[in-house]
């Protein structure tokens, strides 16, 4: 059997058996790219350009539509890549990256979902002190440490996955570089130590996830409490999105690290994989703008400086005359 030495590339699982629909895969993967693309990088432009947009909830915002671009870039494009090129191959080095990038990315997300519960908080349950609590200083720095976090703890996981030695084999029963996939390839006890890594770190989640909670009643406890139905709107209409995107990340996610192997399937962990890696990223610039008027309003603004722009260009470009 090969050991981690010996091996040069990794083999990723094909999306379908047929070409016709890899290709499918390809377009449907493409169109899903395009629409996190578009949605994060509208999101992104909107909360930098829109003075209105310049508070605490939408400079978390701001940092969530990063993470996620982050995220669905370094696993989709060279999905996608290998689908064209009719490969399943990725480097060992690429997959290294990956496995850093996306751990990176998908840890510091959750890092950053935890302080926007605590933003939710303070603004709901605390108004009076939002200020205080949540100055432009205390903003920076948390994001920061949702940053940071992420690339710790990418850093540790990802030394500890590839200095197991790997006695299974090349092939890796996932679209991507994805841990619990890469430790089925270790020998028969070398895993145990990167299980306990996972344990630890399921456990500090677990904690992130009591405090979500924790904010989140004390938030629908303050709501119900308001006098005004408009008023209980407003703060339904930014929680509740909030809510749903943790909801599906911190479920799928944990499912996906922490199911027994014996429900395991190519299938399940593919479906799995898809839901909190790529889902996400897709549908979270929807989710937080559905039902916020302030988000739609800068989106217009955009959308209508863009076409002034284009108008304005087309009505001085030089006409050729024959």
């Amino acid at each position: 059997m090969p050991n981690s030495s010996s091996i040069s590339e990794f083999l990723l699982l094909a999306l379908a058996d047929t070409r016709q629909l890899q290709l499918l895969h390809f377009w449907l993967l493409l169109g899903i790219y395009l629409a996190a693309l578009l949605g994060n990088g509208l999101i992104s432009t909107a909360v930098a350009c829109d003075h209105r947009l310049h508070t605490p909830m939408y400079f978390f915002l701001l940092n969530l539509a990063l993470l996620d671009l982050g995220c669905i870039s370094t696993t989709l494009p060279k999905a996608m890549a290998n689908i064209v090129f009719d490969t399943q191959a990725i480097s060992y080095a690429g997959c290294v990256v990956q496995v850093f990038l996306f751990v990176f990315f998908i840890s510091a997300e959750y890092s950053l979902l935890t302080i926007m519960s605590y933003d939710r908080y303070v603004a709901i349950c605390k108004p009076l002190h939002y200020r205080t609590l949540l100055g432009s200083r205390a903003c920076a720095t948390m994001a920061a440490a949702a940053w940071g976090a992420g690339l710790l703890y990418s850093l540790l996981h990802t030394a500890n996955t590839f200095s197991m030695p790997l006695c299974q084999g090349n092939v890796v029963h996932q679209f991507f570089c994805e841990i619990p996939q890469l430790v089925k390839l270790s020998c028969s006890q070398s895993y145990l130590k990167e299980i306990f890594v996972l344990v630890v770190s399921a456990s500090v989640a677990s904690g992130c996830f009591a405090f979500i909670i924790f904010s989140y009643v004390q938030v629908f406890r303050a709501v119900l409490r308001m006098p005004s139905e408009q008023g209980r709107h407003k703060a339904f209409s930014t929680c509740l999105p909030h809510l749903a995107v943790v909801s599906l990340f911190i479920s799928t996610a944990m499912f996906a690290y922490l199911k027994p192997p014996s429900i395991s399937s190519p299938s399940l962990d593919l479906l799995v994989a898809v839901l909190y890696s790529v889902v996400p990223p897709a549908v979270n610039p929807l989710i937080y703008s559905l039902r916020n008027q302030e988000i739609k309003d800068a989106f217009r603004k955009i959308l209508l400086y863009t076409l002034f722009l284009h108008q304005n260009y087309c009505h001085h470009s030089p006409k050729t005359t024959t």
